[in-house]
């Protein structure tokens, strides 16, 4: 009887201690299941962001990357504006909760963010048909909008050729098919005015037509007020849906106001528009991810709708926005001495960067170069269209460490007083 017993228990013993074998997760003491990973491929990487991921791993002393769209100083650092630093003091201090915000995000801060780009003194937002939401930055503004869209009925979204890279995969995968529009001419360096204007005539009514409000991605070139009047006239009698995307207010020219002329003249106009408004690139809130999506309607109950249907898609995707970044902007916004230092450090970006052309086509023409580079000078905003094809491109970054991306498109917030000379003697190589 002892002896059964005991083998029992023994039998017990050895059962529960495999039982805990299996559950340890060591694979060398169990058979992984079958991956359902395996058929997935390394993805490529992407044409901006993977662009600083190279730039990273490369140790040669004198590199310099003029690819990813963020300010930089005259030393090359991050800039932080002073103005938002005392936002984040003043809220610090003010011991704000950090509760959920909701689904359209921080309400005042959308009332600033439409006055600031509309105009305080826009008849369309006294009257109430001008709504909107706070948005993830731009990005997250276009996809909303792109779901929107086609969840209503819309089918095509066309864009400037070329526009921002992330564009087409955001409208893409939201479901409308993206055409282009003639942009820009690249044999000439300039805009592809009567190609665009041919282009839009063609279009068939309710097709959504993408415009850059300013400082144009990445081509930095722009119509003038005289040809966004003749585009107005266009849009409507063709009765297309006009969707702006306002990336740079204020960063462009240094005047928010004339940045904002554009969409203003629309409204004026009697365009029902829609438009996406990021605050990374002007108040320098990069990594914050603020913006807003706003709606121009016949009359306030119709932009009321038109809001609610942009929550519905809001809330399945990311619930609500975040609310630092938002407060933020609302606080700098709000304090009249904080929104006078904010236009002068804004403005002041702008400058450096209008500097900073001057520079690089100055470095070019004493390098010996006899191309014409007054385009550098002639665009505007972040991002200089250089002209460069994509093998002069990979050639000045296999020789020299220069890093722009594929399309030629030069940061000029990465350009300093100190590389100017060490990136136009090699963009001069390349392309002599």
């Amino acid at each position: 009887k002892y002896k059964i017993f005991h083998d029992i228990m023994a039998m017990n013993y050895i059962s529960r201690c495999s039982n805990q074998l299996r559950r340890v997760p060591l694979t060398g003491l169990r058979q992984l299941s079958t991956s359902p990973w395996s058929s997935f491929e390394m993805a490529p990487l992407d044409p901006i962001i993977g662009l600083n991921e190279q730039y990273q791993k490369d140790d040669y002393p004198s590199k310099v990357i003029v690819g990813v769209g963020a300010y930089r100083d005259d030393k090359g650092k991050p800039f932080v504006l002073p103005s938002v630093r005392k936002a984040e003091k003043i809220l610090a201090e003010a011991g704000m909760d950090m509760e959920y915000a909701g689904i359209a995000g921080e309400p005042r801060f959308v009332d600033l963010a439409l006055e600031f780009v509309y105009g305080e003194d826009s008849a369309a937002l006294k009257d109430g048909r001008i709504q909107g939401v706070q948005a993830l930055s731009g990005t997250g503004g276009l996809r909303v909008f792109g779901e929107m869209m086609r969840k209503h009925g819309s089918t095509t979204l066309y864009l400037p050729n070329p526009s921002w890279g992330n564009h087409k995969n955001i409208f893409t995968n939201s479901g409308l098919e993206v055409k282009n529009y003639r942009y820009y001419d690249a044999d000439n360096s300039s805009l592809d005015f009567e190609g665009m204007v041919q282009d839009i005539k063609s279009m068939p009514a309710g097709s959504i037509v993408l415009l850059h409000a300013c400082a144009h991605n990445p081509t930095g070139m722009d119509p003038t007020l005289e040809q966004w009047k003749e585009l107005s006239s266009v849009i409507k009698d063709q009765d297309l849906v006009t969707f702006f995307d306002c990336a740079y207010q204020g960063f462009a020219s240094g005047d928010a106001a004339k940045d904002a002329a554009a969409v203003r003249m629309f409204v004026e106009d009697g365009h029902l528009i829609s438009m996406v408004q990021s605050f990374s690139k002007n108040f320098g809130l990069y990594g914050q991810r603020v913006g807003a999506l706003s709606v121009v309607g016949r009359d306030a109950d119709e932009a009321k709708r038109v809001v609610s249907q942009m929550k519905t898609v809001i809330r399945p995707m990311y619930s609500n926005p975040p609310r630092h970044g938002a407060r933020l902007v609302t606080t700098v916004l709000e304090d009249p001495q904080l929104t006078a230092e904010f236009r002068e450090e804004c403005k002041g970006m702008a400058d450096r960067i209008h500097t900073m052309r001057g520079a690089l086509r100055d470095a070019l023409e004493n390098a010996g170069s006899i191309r014409d580079w007054s385009h550098i000078t002639d665009q505007i905003g972040m991002f200089a269209y250089s002209g460069l094809s994509n093998e002069q491109v990979l050639e000045m970054r296999a020789k020299h460490h220069v890093y722009c991306t594929g399309d030629g498109r030069i940061s000029m917030a990465g350009v300093t007083s100190d590389n100017a000379d060490y990136i136009a003697n090699a963009i001069h190589d390349v392309s002599k």
